[in-house]
């Protein structure tokens, strides 16, 4: 993950970038990959390095084993806050549009409040769960190369369910240890909750994602939990919450996706 979402200067705040096939849904890069990619470039704008908003719209699809550049714009510079914006270029075409404040989930600032926050996903162990290579979504799973992604069981048949959700557990194939940029990723590599409700979807592509990143996750395995209750004219809303091994909210998620069968 580190070394494919990788950056490298060339000034006036560009940067050249290498996209890889490998975190590819079909043809096409996944989002929270490519995503990833323009957090790495905005944390060379200020000393916060921790995503804690990201706002993405999904232009036209990135190109996979193929360069690009992604150019940077410093939005604002406070003491707690980075505000920066970044946009995907490849074959002269932007891809992706970013705007993103980084700051930092250290928890060093003792403003908590015991608020009541969803409990996580009750899932059965990892073993008794589902690899996403197995389910039926109509399109080669490059990712599961990088991501190891365990579906709850029933969540994980095609058009088995009366509610569009999906539970599963997270994390990376290498099992590098989670972080804020992880959690980012993540909120983009689980398979369509639509599916468990429709059925085979084939490809569900993003217009639009935010993510929230609330914690710095503790090591292990995360689970998320992802539903769509709006399917209107072909554009669903699907929202998402990610726990990390404690059990801890860490990331939540809303994106607004197409239905491509």
């Amino acid at each position: 993950f580190d070394r494919e979402t990788a950056v490298a200067p060339m000034g006036d705040g560009r940067f050249g970038v290498q996209v890889s096939d490998r975190w590819n849904i079909g043809d096409n890069p996944n989002g929270g990959y490519l995503v990833s990619m323009a957090i790495q470039a905005l944390r060379h704008l200020g000393p916060h390095q921790d995503p804690v908003s990201v706002t993405t719209h999904f232009l036209r699809p990135g190109l996979g084993t193929r360069p690009g550049e992604i150019h940077t714009e410093l939005v604002r510079s406070g003491r707690s806050v980075t505000t920066g914006r970044a946009t995907l270029v490849q074959d002269g075409k932007a891809r992706m549009e970013v705007l993103a404040a980084l700051g930092d989930l250290s928890g060093a600032s003792g403003h908590d409040l015991d608020m009541t926050v969803p409990a996580p996903a009750d899932m059965p162990p990892v073993e008794e769960c589902v690899a996403r290579s197995g389910l039926e979504q109509g399109v080669t799973l490059f990712i599961a190369e990088r991501i190891d992604l365990r579906v709850r069981p029933d969540t994980s048949v095609a058009g088995a369910n009366e509610v569009a959700e999906m539970q599963a557990w997270i994390r990376f194939a290498d099992e590098r240890p989670p972080d804020s940029l992880a959690a980012v990723m993540f909120s983009d590599a689980f398979a369509p909750s639509i599916f468990t409700r429709l059925g085979r979807v084939g490809w569900v592509p993003t217009v639009e994602l935010t993510v929230h990143v609330r914690r710095r996750p503790a090591p292990g395995w995360m689970v998320g939990r992802f539903t769509t209750e709006d399917l209107h004219d072909g554009r669903l809303i699907e929202d998402g919450w990610l726990w990390d091994s404690e059990g801890t909210l860490v990331a939540r998620s809303r994106q607004l996706a197409m239905l491509l069968p």
